[in-house]
């Protein structure tokens, strides 16, 4: 008995964190409304001409997109974009719930589903009874029940065809994508659609004179052997003919997890000392709620450091046992504090947990939670 022919289901939330804000906000719904910044989440909406800062765009809603805000931008550039844009904090804890809700309807319906983030799921459909778009139906509509939001699907052969298609009918599209579609509706893409293929790689490509997927699939195979190189050169053909074998992951090891911020502006390792020294405690504590939620514990401590030229250095700490608590993260992130220079000022701060297994709930012997950047901080008591 032949095997059914294989089916990839990639299903993209619209405009996951300005969808949620709209929920809770539906006054603001039609409107350019632009989530970023680091204001408190129970703050009003403020026009983004007002926005002082060095915060990015973490998403925005379509009709912020149609004025040219997108994600990733620097929200003073957007405010040029769009000034009369409103301007969101973000709400990571909404945001968490909403993605855990999405994510059981799918899996009720269709268990083979490999997370890839926040708001983005794979879904393998091979097994399932049903005919794709039916399936697809049932998925969106039971995301809509779950949630109040609206997603976009694509349903394809594989992971790379299916992630494309749910892009190109979005919001709340639903595609279904078979090989005959790959000359009418991948080809004219621009190659910077597949994913994998970045600015750099989409520029060298640009320099060959090959701009869309289809060009590249006509590619000749030395020029691009020698400019990327044999084995990158082959995964460039295959993916732009549309082949992708990678399985659907159900389930994945995390390897680390960290926390860092960006600052307004940039601080000064002494005259900013409890400025800093309150971020770091409110980083280490973040931290280790991610670790307690996962119930995971880290051999590994980091601390991110990103200067106000840009430079970034990083160091690491193997501690003696695993470590889950905001204490010990501190007196590991203090540790390698002391191995850096903090003889400029400073754009960005990370902590890193690392080496992860789990549980353990150990502690690092007779290590006192002393902040690096000055006295103690009271919180650090109440850990």
């Amino acid at each position: 008995m032949n095997a059914p022919p294989r089916r990839v289901a990639h299903l993209d939330m619209d405009a996951f964190y300005a969808s949620v804000e709209l929920l809770r906000q539906p006054q603001l719904r039609g409107l350019p409304v632009v989530v970023g910044g680091r204001r408190g989440s129970g703050a009003a909406p403020m026009a983004l001409r007002a926005y002082e800062g060095r915060g990015v765009v973490t998403t925005s809603t379509y009709e912020a997109r149609a004025l040219g805000v997108h994600s990733g931008m620097s929200l003073m550039r957007a405010a040029r974009q769009a000034p009369d844009a409103l301007l969101l904090a973000p709400n990571f804890e909404a945001y968490r719930h909403y993605s855990a809700l999405f994510k059981s309807a799918v899996v009720e319906i269709a268990p083979l589903m490999e997370n890839r983030g926040i708001d983005e799921v794979y879904i393998d459909l091979t097994d399932l009874d049903s005919d794709s778009r039916s399936l697809g139906r049932r998925l969106k509509e039971a995301v809509h029940e779950a949630t109040g939001l609206s997603c976009s699907l694509g349903i394809a052969a594989n992971k790379l065809l299916a992630k494309i298609a749910s892009d190109l009918d979005k919001p709340d599209g639903l595609t279904l994508l078979g090989p005959e579609d790959i000359v009418r509706r991948v080809w004219p893409l621009s190659v910077a659609t597949i994913n994998g293929i970045g600015p750099k790689a989409a520029a060298r490509l640009h320099g060959l004179g090959i701009r869309t997927i289809g060009e590249l699939a006509a590619a000749d195979e030395a020029l691009l052997d020698r400019t990327f190189g044999a084995r990158l050169a082959l995964w460039l053909r295959e993916s732009a003919n549309g082949v992708d074998d990678r399985p659907v992951v159900t389930e994945s090891a995390t390897k680390s997890v960290s926390r860092e911020t960006t600052f307004e502006r940039d601080l000064d390792a002494r005259a900013d000392r409890p400025r800093l020294s309150a971020v770091l405690v409110e980083l280490c504590e973040r931290l280790a709620g991610d670790l307690s939620r996962k119930n995971l514990a880290a051999r590994t401590i980091g601390i991110k450091l990103r200067y106000a030229d840009f430079h970034t250095v990083t160091r690491d700490l193997t501690v003696p046992r695993p470590v889950s608590g905001a204490h010990d993260i501190l007196a590991g992130a203090r540790e390698c504090l002391r191995r850096v220079a903090l003889d400029r000022r400073l754009r960005l701060l990370g902590v890193r947990a690392g080496s992860l297994s789990g549980p353990s709930g150990a502690a690092m012997p007779g290590q006192q939670a002393e902040l690096p950047f000055g006295e103690q901080d009271p919180r650090i008591n109440s850990v």
